[in-house]
């Protein structure tokens, strides 16, 4: 109830003032005229009758793409390119954002604590899911977001070309009229709903990933393992914690007594169940709310963005709470949970450290959009209420703690008896 209390107190603190963030009326019937021909029309697939320019532009996308998908670390980064150099695509930013959760969740797997949990098979299937679901929506998306900074440059509309991508019919109305009007939130949207159908068609339905991953005890354990959770650290932002310093441990100080210490504060959301679409649409459009309508949260999750690099370690957002290198988050004679200090800091690694690089592969072709019922998710945007997560996640990382440890000490005292 306490870190409830907090979490309330400090989320009304924040969400003030507030942006109002609304769908236009009438943007579910626009999009069901303009998608009912698409559907009509079906689905045509990468154009093979593209002039030598157009041809050109198409293969230098193509190939950057490539370029910017080899790992999350790079894909990150590409994503937050695109959203300094138009800022209008507000999807840039969450995407960026959403990313960086995607790399603490990979390098997890081979930190301090899970590895005590899962067995190497059950993490190594948990990493290729979520590396599989990071690299299809850039290899989706990330084209979309070129052809936009194409027609600026040209100063007229390049979506033509968005079927060379294998993208949806879906998007292209939604971005001939971002091209007119400008209004970043129904782009937004209709991006949280391609994407997210993206992967429902490829992944979560896939029976190479359905039948495995999807039914494996590891990825049911998803929410108590807190691969559910995206943390958005609000640069600039603090929340005072409390640390029992005993003589010897932690910093080695001699100190004794408690100490207040300050942590990045965290917004963010939980994801209740990710194998179902609506919600995991439901999910982003909640974040993009948090994040857009109000301007505290959206200036810390920029401060932080663009001063603190992405290496998929939790030391980029808590370097008290973690730490990247390899032998130092052991824990220390004495120590008990909630006492933390740069000696004892939590291992977890750099992505590059944790995983190599997986390629994609090939892609089954193929367009998702075979109704209108998706136009449901254009009727309403709310901001949540609730959103700073800083206590929450603190005390889950302290769980999974008691938990790896727990477990380590009965397979010890099973390998005495």
């Amino acid at each position: 109830m306490a870190i409830k209390g907090a979490a309330l107190l400090e989320s009304l603190r924040l969400a003030r003032p507030r942006i109002s963030l609304r769908l236009p009326n009438g943007i579910a019937g626009w999009a069901e005229s303009e998608l009912s021909e698409e559907i009509k029309r079906g689905w045509r697939g990468a154009s093979s009758h593209l002039d030598a320019s157009n041809a050109s532009l198409v293969a230098c996308i193509r190939e950057e793409t490539e370029a910017y998908n080899r790992n999350n670390v790079t894909r990150t980064a590409a994503y937050m390119e695109i959203y300094r150099s138009f800022p209008e695509l507000h999807w840039a930013l969450l995407a960026h954002l959403v990313s960086r959760n995607g790399g603490w969740n990979m390098t997890d797997l081979q930190g301090a604590w899970l590895p005590k949990l899962l067995k190497h098979k059950d993490r190594a299937t948990l990493f290729g899911m979520l590396e599989s679901c990071n690299a299809l929506i850039f290899r989706d998306a990330y084209p979309q977001l070129r052809l936009y900074g194409e027609s600026r440059r040209a100063g007229r509309s390049r979506f033509a070309l968005l079927p060379a991508f294998g993208v949806s019919a879906f998007m292209r109305p939604f971005w001939e009229r971002f091209w007119i009007e400008r209004d970043p939130t129904v782009l937004t949207v209709a991006l949280i709903v391609n994407e997210q159908h993206v992967i429902e068609r490829r992944v979560v339905q896939d029976p190479a990933y359905k039948d495995t991953v999807l039914a494996s005890p590891a990825f049911k354990g998803m929410r108590a393992l807190q691969l559910q959770q995206v943390i958005v650290p609000l640069g600039g932002v603090r929340c005072a914690r409390s640390v029992t310093r005993q003589s010897g441990t932690a910093r080695g100080d001699g100190l004794n007594g408690r100490a207040e210490v300050e942590d990045t504060a965290l917004a963010g959301r939980v994801l209740e169940s990710f194998a179902n679409v609506d919600e995991r649409i439901a999910f982003g459009k909640s974040l993009y709310a948090m994040l857009f309508a109000y301007p505290k949260v959206l200036g810390g999750a920029l401060a932080f963005a663009e001063t603190v690099g992405h290496t998929g370690s939790r030391a980029d957002y808590w370097p008290d709470r973690f730490t990247a290198l390899e032998g130092q988050g052991k824990r220390h004679e004495g120590e008990t949970l909630g006492e933390y200090g740069r000696a004892s800091a939590w291992y977890s690694p750099k992505l590059a450290d944790a995983w190599p690089d997986r390629p994609l592969g090939s892609v089954s072709e193929g367009d998702w959009l075979t109704d209108l019922n998706v136009l449901k998710h254009f009727r309403s945007l709310r901001a949540p209420i609730v959103f700073v997560m800083t206590h929450e996640h603190a005390f889950g990382e302290r769980k999974l703690q008691a938990a790896a440890l727990a477990l380590e000490s009965l397979k010890q005292r099973a390998a005495r008896s």
